[in-house]
């Protein structure tokens, strides 16, 4: 089994509402993101997936939540805080529907971390 990650990063705001503290107020991160991929086959250039393909794909989901109040996003509004575990639900979602998980590869975990010593990962647990 091959596993491989990459790592990209976004700014955003949010607050989480109803927090009974100073997050319940706006505030900002800068996010980095990890995304690991799992596999067994190879591609005729023995690559399970490309690096680069793999990081433009998940920098289109990037490039939605770049730069935004993350609240006033459709996918969290309506009782779903913007929180990392949301963030990182909302992230595994997009990228297991992307073409390039059709063949040789799937998303095994996203990581989203918040600050330097705080993050969150999920899988399906599959």
């Amino acid at each position: 089994m091959f596993e491989l990650t990459v790592i990209v990063e976004f700014e955003a705001a949010h607050r989480i509402v109803g927090y009974p503290g100073k997050c319940n107020r706006l505030h900002g991160h800068n996010w980095s993101i990890e995304v690991s991929v799992v596999g067994n086959k190879l591609n005729e250039l023995g690559m399970l997936v490309d690096f680069k393909e793999l990081k433009q794909e998940v920098n289109k989901i990037m490039d939605r939540l770049d730069h935004q109040y993350l609240n006033e996003l459709p996918i969290f509004q309506e009782n779903n805080n913007p929180t990392a575990e949301n963030i990182a639900i909302y992230i595994y979602n997009e990228l297991e529907n992307s073409p390039l998980f059709e063949a040789n590869s799937k998303v095994k975990t996203v990581k989203v971390w918040e600050s330097q010593k705080s993050a969150v990962s999920y899988s399906k647990g599959e």
